[in-house]
């Protein structure tokens, strides 16, 4: 092995080091919130304790292969064919481009795999997961095309917003109830550790490339759009399954729903670890063609350190396997756990308690929300500071779980909840400064982790589980929304009251 090889291979390996470091700092504060409850409050071990930890080990192990990968494989030649097609200036070939990167990144979502798959557990195979799949995935990549378009065209972003969740409110007051909460989450989990930096990247960097652009009003937004638009679609979805389709049986409120360590479909063999991993290759190939095609058949250039880029290949497949098994076995039974642990105990404001906890803690911790915050503090030239905008946030998060956790405990309709919250948002959308629109929209996207996602889940279907009297498949979805509304509305109002506060201090 050369001098450079071995070089190389310690860099490598000291990169993957960090990586599992940083997963395990953004799984910590769950595991922190879950162990105070737990032993201080509840003051019980849970049953299956050992899989639990296992399995959070097993997400760390591969969150941190996939974000290796990533960075390996996958994002250097996405940014490399956005920054071709931005100094082509074609219009018509970036608006494919957008079209298939929003797609093919989130058709391989890990956290919108795992919704996908519970909601047809759930729905005892009403709702096709793949069907769910590919129509989120097809709206976001329409809506980055259309994003592209605002972009290169200077459209102001607040009448888009203003105009499209418009329609989400009036698709959530005729869609049926079994389907409105799955589909805000579905609209919720599509940003995530695939999606929000192919995405970002490619919003900040045709707003620095095209001469009048402004990165932080025009460069945001992308995001945002890739949450409103499958909001509506699958609700749309809902409305033809649930009205046109075949009856369903009631859904059982035990314990169906959720994967324990005793049914999850873990490899025993080394046919069954390969036909998984099949699975998984399956799952993270069409952003790998959409990739290859637009690289060979449109730009026409080779792949620089091609063995590189197959390795980091091969690390986002495993990693995504590894990450969909640990989640199975540690995440869902310990938001399971939780729940039915908090209901069973005597003082329910526990609950709320460890909802608002658990929404901060993990918010804190999202590393693609302290991105898009240095990203944010930049482009902003001082208005904006980074670890301010984060607690604001994660405020928000905080205060969205809590909400819609007392929605699932009180039994009311969602449909109520979700109408007046995007209503508000509207009303503070004309409102706030124009400069934060498009941030506030895309902080509101990013909120949602691949580690929180999982948990918010089970804990929404736990509660619904152990609660006499509700639907898994009408209340047990949703928390992932209130999660995504309520950081606009405190990154909103937290600009108005700071222009307020600028404003009174130039006039004394």
């Amino acid at each position: 092995m050369s001098g450079r090889q071995a070089t190389s291979g310690s860099k490598l390996w000291a990169q993957f080091f960090d990586t599992l470091l940083h997963s395990l700092r953004n799984l910590l504060p769950i595991v922190v919130v879950v162990g105070v409850f737990q032993f201080l409050i509840l003051q019980q071990m849970p049953d299956g304790l050992g899989s639990m930890i296992i399995g959070l080990g097993i997400v760390v192990l591969g969150v941190a292969l996939f974000l290796q990968g990533l960075e390996m494989g996958i994002f250097p030649i996405g940014h490399s064919l956005s920054d071709e097609f931005a100094a082509k200036g074609s219009l018509p070939w970036l608006m494919i481009f957008g079209f298939f990167m929003g797609f093919s990144a989130v058709i391989a979502e890990p956290a919108l795999i795992a919704v996908a798959e519970q909601a047809e557990t759930i729905s005892e195979g009403r709702i096709d997961p793949f069907v769910l799949r590919v129509l989120v995935a097809s709206s976001v990549g329409a809506v980055v095309a259309v994003g592209v378009l605002r972009i290169i065209l200077g459209l102001p972003l607040h009448w888009m917003m203003i105009g499209g969740y418009l329609t989400v409110v009036l698709v959530t007051f005729f869609a049926p109830a079994e389907i409105v909460g799955l589909a805000y989450d579905s609209g919720g989990v599509t940003t995530n550790i695939v999606t929000v930096p192919l995405i970002a990247a490619l919003g900040l960097g045709l707003a620095a490339s095209i001469r009048g652009r402004n990165p932080l009003t025009d460069g945001f937004g992308l995001v945002a759009l890739a949450v409103m638009v499958p909001m509506i679609t699958v609700q749309l979805y809902g409305v033809v399954v649930f009205t046109f389709g075949e009856g369903v049986a009631e859904v059982d409120n035990g314990v169906t729903g959720l994967a324990t360590e005793d049914d999850v479909d873990v490899p025993t063999s080394a046919a069954s670890l390969l036909a998984d991993l099949g699975g998984m290759v399956r799952d993270v190939a069409p952003i790998i063609l959409v990739i290859l095609v637009f690289q060979f058949a449109v730009i026409r250039k080779r792949i620089p350190r091609l063995p590189m880029v197959v390795f980091g290949f091969l690390l986002v497949i495993v990693g995504l396997y590894a990450f969909v098994v640990g989640l199975k076995l540690g995440l869902f039974p310990i938001g399971e756990s939780m729940a039915e642990q908090l209901i069973a105990h005597d003082r329910i404001i526990w609950i709320y308690l460890f909802a608002f906890a658990i929404g901060f803690a993990t918010t804190m911790a999202e590393p693609a929300l302290i991105a898009v915050g240095s990203k944010a503090e930049e482009a902003a030239n001082g208005r904006i500071r980074g670890n301010i905008i984060r607690i604001v946030v994660a405020l928000g998060v905080a205060a969205g779980i809590t909400i819609g956790v007392h929605r699932i405990i009180a039994g009311d309709s969602i449909h109520m909840y979700i109408i007046a919250g995007y209503t508000l948002v509207i009303i503070l959308t004309a409102l706030s400064p124009k400069y934060i629109i498009a941030l506030a929209f895309d902080l509101g996207g990013v909120t949602t982790s691949e580690v929180t996602v999982p948990l918010i889940t089970a804990l929404g279907i736990g509660l619904a589980t152990h609660i006499e009297g509700r639907n898994i498949l009408i209340d047990g979805f949703g928390l992932i929304a209130f999660a995504s509304i309520f950081p606009i509305v405190s990154v909103m109002l937290y600009a108005i009251f700071s222009e307020l506060i600028a404003k009174r201090g130039r006039s004394s």
